[in-house]
């Protein structure tokens, strides 16, 4: 919903004067969006395939870091990166049967990526 106008208020000690009445600004964010990193696997149009029964590897170097599920709507969030993220991450998808689908490279500072395609 967007602000609308406030009526201006008149001085009552003088006739011609118009004084605004100020109002305090509204909270900005301060932080990320998402709290947890979330990954989208989508088409090179921007649309989400449907996931279900796949799943993701987390790394860092070598380093696995967490696994998690997508759900149907091609999304799956890692509970134990927080956002934004310091370091960067390697991402595998791959089906239930283990097969790797995508191998990709997080950068540091997100808190949301996309795999295209």
């Amino acid at each position: 919903m967007a602000n609308r106008a406030r009526p201006p208020l008149f001085n009552p000690k003088s006739v011609n004067k118009i004084l605004l009445k100020k109002t305090p600004p509204g909270s900005q964010q301060s932080g990320p969006t998402f709290n947890r990193l979330t990954v989208l696997w989508v088409d090179n149009r921007g649309v989400p395939f449907n996931t279900t029964g796949f799943n993701a590897a987390l790394f860092r170097g070598n380093t696995l870091v967490q696994t998690a599920f997508f759900d149907r709507f091609g999304v799956v969030y890692f509970s134990a990166i927080s956002t934004l993220t310091t370091v960067n991450y390697t991402i595998q998808v791959y089906d239930s049967f283990g097969r790797v689908y995508r191998t990709k490279s997080i950068p540091a500072g997100v808190e949301a990526f996309s795999v295209i395609g």
